[in-house]
């Protein structure tokens, strides 16, 4: 497990290069590491090497993780496309979603949120590369609802995420994080508390860092190839 700690630190490093040549501090880019498929004792060693924030994106494998890892302090996103029935579980253990494109599950985390939580902390996904089969709403139709989400308390809208058809053209990877960056600043006009842009993964998290990411979303380079991607029903 000892190349996890190692592997982290080079990501850390990677993201401070790319904040330095943006003229950014390397602190206002905050990493998840995505550990999807990944075991518990992997993301243990994660955190021992000093990891908090982890993304998820199948609620029941979340769940057992999280039981086996109660003793952790961990923040948990959950960054995959989320069903209605599976709502309840994902407003009771996660601190943010990531991925927000419909009003119904908006609404549906609100209602199951627990009262002695804080405000489950949202992000709406833009389809900023205009995928067919991709989640997320067309650009522009991000404020109709972020104007719902602001209508329910137990939600608190933080700003946009966005996982782009991956392209080894950096021109391209820019010129998509730029445009969710702009989406980002024209919600953030109307709303101080819009602070964060979710976007940059393992192959671009460069590009996104150029163009204003605050969260960056690692797995790969932290945790090695995947097993096979499972779906949940």
């Amino acid at each position: 497990m000892a190349i996890i700690a190692t592997n982290l630190q080079a990501v850390r490093e990677r993201i401070a290069r790319a904040a330095a040549a943006a003229k950014r501090a390397p602190e206002s880019v905050h990493l998840l590491a995505v550990s999807k498929t990944c075991s518990a004792a992997q993301m243990e060693s994660a955190w021992q090497a000093g990891q908090r924030a982890f993304g998820e994106n199948f609620v029941q494998e979340a769940l057992d993780k999280s039981r086996e890892l109660a003793h952790l302090a961990i923040e948990w996103h959950f960054i995959g496309p989320l069903q209605s029935n599976k709502t309840r579980p994902v407003a009771e253990l996660f601190a943010w979603v990531h991925g927000i494109e419909r009003e119904k599950i908006a609404q549906r985390l609100n209602n199951a949120r627990p009262a002695h939580l804080p405000p489950l902390n949202v992000l709406i996904q833009v389809n900023v590369s205009g995928e067919i089969s991709k989640s997320g709403v067309a650009p522009g139709m991000e404020r109709g609802l972020a104007a719902v989400i602001h209508r329910l308390p137990r939600l608190r809208l933080r700003g946009l995420m966005a996982i782009p058809e991956p392209t080894p053209d950096i021109a391209v990877q820019r010129e998509r994080f730029a445009l969710l960056r702009r989406l980002k600043e024209e919600l953030q006009a109307n709303d101080s508390g819009i602070d964060t842009l979710s976007m940059g993964m393992s192959d671009d998290l460069e590009a996104a860092i150029a163009e204003g990411a605050t969260i960056v979303r690692v797995g790969t380079a932290i945790f090695g190839a995947r097993k096979t991607v499972k779906t949940e029903m």
